[in-house]
């Protein structure tokens, strides 16, 4: 899978999403027709994202583990891989070290 390296012709929000205390950050990008995007940072720890879409999560730089809500297995993601979340749903992500770099595209 090749990820895009930039995005043309959007708007992008200044203000971040700031979570768990500064250690998720991300802006939000509208893409030309609508389509919503958020460019975020996941730095060293264990965190929990509930759903109201279907989201996919693409792994621009760094690594991460994550668990879907209920499911038992923890898979691992490396830098151009990506994994889906069900709408209604959540997953625990886990970085453990640097910092994982993403693309969330709201499906």
């Amino acid at each position: 899978m090749s990820l895009p390296t930039e995005f043309s012709s959007v708007t992008v929000h200044t203000k971040a999403n700031v979570y768990f205390d500064g250690r998720v950050v991300s802006h939000t990008v509208l893409m030309p027709g609508g389509a919503k995007k958020t460019l975020g940072l996941i730095y060293p720890g264990s965190y929990h994202f509930g759903t109201g879409a279907p989201e996919r999560m693409e792994v621009v730089a760094g690594a991460c583990r994550v668990t879907l809500d209920g499911e038992d297995g923890v898979k691992d993601y490396a830098a151009g891989t990506y994994f889906d979340v069900p709408g209604k749903s959540g997953f625990t992500i886990e970085v453990s070290a640097g910092i994982c770099e993403y693309i969330c595209s709201f499906l």
